[in-house]
């Protein structure tokens, strides 16, 4: 990837939906490889590299969840998932089998490439090893562990700070309830209510009004997105 421009694999079976998604893309400066099958995208993921794939979970001749796998086993590239499948149940599966987001068929395009920008950036970042994390006044410093506000500290339990850190190590993604109860409190099995507790109190002593935060937000019944 150069600059701001990016090779895209759309892994998308109908060809109107591929045609308005290479469209978006190359209207962005980006290069749109296509694939209609399973098969298709990990053959031109092994050839061509692409930076991010675009991937529609109802393809005919495998299931999306199972090729997230296989995608996941060839490369750490981000996925960003399209489907028409809105159910709560469809997202989690995808974002624990590997996902970095998940946008649901209608969609528009100023949200599509917001999305595709923000798993770029998050793929950046982990290449480089970034440990600062820093979004308008918040910075979180990963390796001393500190957090500001502006020029104010703050003070996190532990629990806070490790839910922060998660979210910042994958700024931009959303991470699941079972993500961060098994990263934070290494049992998936914990009551996700402990989990809207302390993310409640997170918002209070990071966001500016956390009632209607700006920097830790809700994917409902999904997880969290650091943004």
């Amino acid at each position: 990837m150069t600059g701001d421009a990016a090779t895209i694999l759309i892994v998308e079976d109908e060809p109107p939906i591929r045609r308005l998604l290479r469209s978006i893309l190359t209207a962005h400066e980006h290069r749109a490889l296509e694939a209609a099958t399973g098969a298709e995208a990990l053959s031109a993921l092994r050839h061509h590299r692409p930076d991010l794939v675009l991937l529609d979970l109802g393809l005919p001749d495998i299931d999306g969840q199972a090729l997230i796998g296989q995608i996941r086993a060839l490369s750490p590239v981000p996925i960003v998932v399209l489907s028409s499948r809105g159910d709560e149940a469809a997202k989690v599966a995808a974002l624990d089998s590997g996902a970095d987001d998940y946008i649901t068929k209608p969609f528009g395009a100023d949200e599509l490439m917001a999305r595709l920008r923000a798993a770029l950036r998050h793929r950046l970042q982990q290449q480089g090893a970034e440990r600062t994390f820093t979004s308008g006044e918040l910075s979180v410093d990963m390796v001393r562990h500190l957090v500001r506000r502006g020029t104010d500290d703050v003070k996190l339990s532990p629990k806070e700070y490790d839910i922060l850190e998660q979210l910042a190590i994958h700024a931009g993604k959303v991470l699941t309830h079972r993500h961060l109860l098994r990263e934070v409190w290494r049992d998936e099995s914990v009551d996700p209510q402990y989990l809207r507790v302390y993310v409640r109190q997170l918002r209070q002593k990071i966001e500016a009004d956390p009632s209607s935060p700006r920097h830790v937000l809700t994917e409902p019944g999904v997880g969290y997105r650091l943004v």
